[in-house]
């Protein structure tokens, strides 16, 4: 290996970064661009939504571990991965609100 040669090992050519910074633009994101950042509360009200539109539509609440349920949210399809949520909502129902299991049992979910 010549002397240049070793000279760049683990070194970063500067070209890339310069191009690319150009091509990309370095402004941040506008608020309209950014996602939306849910709370808690938000992302159970969402979930629950899901369940209770698939649940209307088939009749029982036992989607596949990799089911995803699109919600039409002021006018924008979001997909919620149900049957992800409603796993790992059984793995924890001991920390679940008594409000919260509730809404789940009104639709027949299997513990």
């Amino acid at each position: 290996m010549g002397r240049r040669a070793a000279a760049r090992v683990g070194q970063a050519h500067p070209r890339p970064a310069v191009a690319l910074g150009s091509t990309l633009g370095p402004e941040p994101a506008g608020v309209a661009e950014r996602p939306v950042r849910f709370t808690e509360d938000g992302k159970w009200a969402l979930n629950l939504r899901a369940a209770r539109q698939y649940h209307a539509r088939e009749g029982h609440l036992r989607p596949g571990r990799k089911h995803i349920e699109r919600l039409d949210v002021d006018g924008e399809a979001v997909d919620i991965k149900l049957g992800t949520f409603l796993d790992n909502t059984r793995r924890r129902a001991d920390k679940l609100t008594p409000e919260r299991r509730a809404d789940l049992d009104q639709l027949g979910m299997r513990w």
